[in-house]
């Protein structure tokens, strides 16, 4: 089986209204926020049921006898949420190749039912790819900010993006 062709039309592209962003338009340094999202209790129970049923993201009144003194947002419920907001406010826009993984996860302050989180993305470093053509990397920091201006969660790591065909 032959490498894929980085550098034509993306694969079920849905972002016709919107130009498709390639590995150059990812400046290191600029920061851009992907969107908000307010959770429920209900999305933060229904969540933590399904993937991580621990009392203090699934039973109200089990979370006030918490350390957390109430029902918190799962982790990776807030991550989630993140990638999902990725998706839709860059990724779908992009010649996306996929993550070799992050680096970094750290969830600083719980969420609870009713906060807001508002999500950014911002470019540490980019790279071109050395063994495949057509290929360049961009490390990115993500961080979700909750309505008190508190960062309630970091992750950085890596995505691989197409690179602009030459003209």
């Amino acid at each position: 089986m032959g490498r894929p062709d980085f550098t034509g039309p993306r694969p079920g592209g849905t972002s016709s209204d919107r130009a498709t962003l390639w590995w150059e338009d990812f400046e290191v340094g600029q920061t851009v926020e992907m969107g908000r999202h307010t959770f429920t209790e209900d999305e933060i129970v229904s969540f933590a049921r399904q993937f991580d049923p621990q009392p203090f993201h699934i039973d109200p009144a089990a979370a006030r006898e918490s350390a957390f003194g109430g029902l918190i947002a799962s982790g990776w419920h807030t991550c989630a949420i993140g990638m999902r907001l990725m998706v839709e406010s860059y990724v779908n826009r992009t010649r996306s190749l996929g993550s070799p993984g992050l680096d970094s996860v750290r969830w600083l302050k719980p969420v609870r039912p009713g906060d807001t989180l508002t999500y950014t993305r911002t470019a540490l470093e980019r790279r071109a790819s050395a063994s495949r053509a057509g290929v360049g990397l961009v490390k990115t920091r993500w961080e979700a900010t909750n309505q008190h201006g508190e960062v309630v969660l970091t992750m950085e790591g890596w995505g691989m993006f197409g690179r602009r065909p030459a003209a």
